[in-house]
């Protein structure tokens, strides 16, 4: 908003020639996360003594750990502000135009009303069961498939370049260019839609512990901002030629032209998606409104984010992993969120098979999802958090590392 109101302003006053930097992509993701921050840190009091007057409080299960049950109470659907101080700073720096950043915010909005949806009922009936799984999937499965559908679908307008591979697959550590998977629109869009919603789910298992989730989101965000800029970002051959002292003089007139631009994405040989350089103010909103969160939510946390939060945040990196074909590489970045799911889908899955061949359900592990089989083991809650950030910045920075070694 802010730059399709005030970059045209550029040229009439001489003072106002400054306003040129919001052109710049860097420029505007460093004030989305600014601006993200300042209001997470401003709100947050705020909103937690409103929680609590509300007794807008934590429901804890009976058989949860005993460490648990003194967080019965403790404010929660922080969520809702993290949501808040994502979308505003995102709509006031991003360009209005550009459909990657308007369909990455509906998801987030979408998935926040469904875990909103599940926090009030949680509330309302005292009871940790709030809105039962299957209506929380078809939710999940309708505002996502729209989104796709929305982004996918040929019509005038939509990013030539982005048409083109909207249904290849990225396979990380591999050239782009010489071996993209390519599927058939109905199958790649199956797969695209499962990856927003497990996403999704995968941050809401995760967030079982203070700062759980958050700090696996925060560097999530950190990396696909990276990824994003570079996918999408150009660079003029003046400017490349300017500041690049090793090169030789013919080299320097060859590319000192207006016609002559460096592509990032080409040189990395990932996808080139000029668009998805838009998602980097996305990004750096969710990195700020993520860290002002954090503050409030560490050990002892003051406030927990709800399923408001947590769907809608995981809705959101699902859709950054589609729309920078990083669907695969998700694998790994978001390699906590995966573990924490699918340690779910297991227990819940063996104790089915084991039920109707034995009689009797057996488990995999003491209690699913995993960090919850860790608190059995006699971990204390804050080693737990702790490695699983340290697990997330390894698997970030193997993550970044994939984008030259191909």
């Amino acid at each position: 908003m802010l730059f399709e109101l005030l970059y045209p302003l550029r040229h009439q006053a001489p003072w106002l020639g400054g306003l040129n930097v919001l052109r710049y992509v860097p420029f505007r993701a460093v004030m989305a996360t600014l601006t993200a921050m300042l209001m997470s840190f401003l709100l947050s009091p705020w909103f937690i003594r409103e929680l609590q007057k509300k007794q807008i409080g934590q429901v804890v299960r009976e058989d949860e750990a005993a460490h648990h049950q003194v967080k019965r109470g403790t404010p929660t659907m922080g969520g809702a502000l993290v949501i808040l101080c994502l979308l505003v700073p995102t709509i006031l720096w991003a360009d209005p135009h550009n459909v990657f950043v308007w369909t990455t915010a509906a998801v987030t909005a979408g998935y926040g009303v469904i875990g909103y949806l599940d926090d009030y009922l949680k509330i309302n009936q005292r009871s940790s069961a709030g809105l039962a799984g299957r209506y929380k999937l078809v939710g999940q499965f309708l505002v996502g498939g729209a989104a796709l559908a929305y982004v996918f679908v040929p019509r005038a307008g939509m990013p030539a370049d982005w048409m083109d591979i909207r249904f290849h697959l990225a396979i990380p550590f591999v050239a782009f260019s010489k071996h993209p998977i390519v599927l058939p629109g109905w199958l790649y869009g199956t797969f695209a839609l499962i990856c927003v919603v497990g996403m999704s789910n995968g941050v809401n298992l995760t967030d079982g512990a203070d700062g759980l989730a958050i700090g696996p989101v925060i560097i999530n965000a950190l990396t696909y901002l990276v990824i994003a800029y570079l996918t999408g970002a150009v660079v003029s051959g003046i400017v490349l030629a300017k500041y690049l002292s090793a090169i030789g003089p013919e080299t320097r007139e060859a590319i000192s032209k207006p016609e002559v631009f460096f592509s990032f994405a080409k040189y990395l040989d990932i996808p080139a998606i000029a668009s998805a350089s838009e998602l980097t103010i996305y990004c750096g909103a969710l990195i700020g409104a993520g860290v002002g969160f954090l503050w409030f939510n560490a050990f002892p946390a003051s406030v927990f984010m709800g399923d408001v939060g947590a769907l809608a945040l995981g809705g959101g990196i699902g859709m950054l992993a589609v729309l920078t074909k990083s669907e695969l590489l998700s694998i790994i970045l978001g390699g906590i969120f995966v573990v924490e799911a699918g340690s779910s889908f297991l227990q819940t899955s063996y104790f089915k098979l084991t039920r109707r061949l034995t009689g009797e359900g057996r488990r995999l592990f003491l209690r699913a999802p995993f960090h919850h089989h860790l608190e059995k083991k006699g971990w204390p809650e804050t080693k737990i958090v702790v490695r699983f950030w340290i697990i997330s910045i390894l698997l970030a920075l193997v993550s970044v590392a994939q984008l030259k070694v191909r």
